[in-house]
């Protein structure tokens, strides 16, 4: 299995980004996909869940209402919009295959900077 995320950059407070998560080695189809993200000198947190069709969302706390993830099965790749993005939301993004409501599988990271 191998995770490519890509669409990370620098961005102002208020601005928005897309995030990509190329999925291959898998049957993307039939897996359960989620982000995550690590700020520095903090622990992983979970950004965002969504189920193999689609059907099922969830979303952290934090992000609720600014961020969307989504997928589109046809192209193996797993999406995350962000909005109006905060100086916190600073972090190295991570795309993840989940197996039982855990990640089994994670990708190389993206890094996403917004600047005050």
């Amino acid at each position: 299995v191998q995770l490519q995320a890509s669409g990370g950059g620098l961005v102002q407070a208020g601005g928005s980004l897309r995030l990509s998560c190329a999925a291959s080695g898998v049957t993307f189809g039939g897996a359960n996909m989620a982000w995550f993200r690590q700020a520095p000198g903090k622990e992983r947190e979970f950004v965002a869940r969504i189920s193999w069709g689609g059907s099922s969302l969830n979303y952290g706390d934090s992000v609720k209402g600014r961020f969307t993830i989504s997928r589109d099965n046809a192209k193996n790749t797993l999406y995350l919009q962000m909005n109006s993005l905060k100086p916190e939301d600073t972090a190295i993004y991570y795309c993840a295959l989940v197996v039982s409501d855990n990640p089994k599988y994670w990708g190389q990271g993206t890094l996403v900077t917004v600047s005050s």
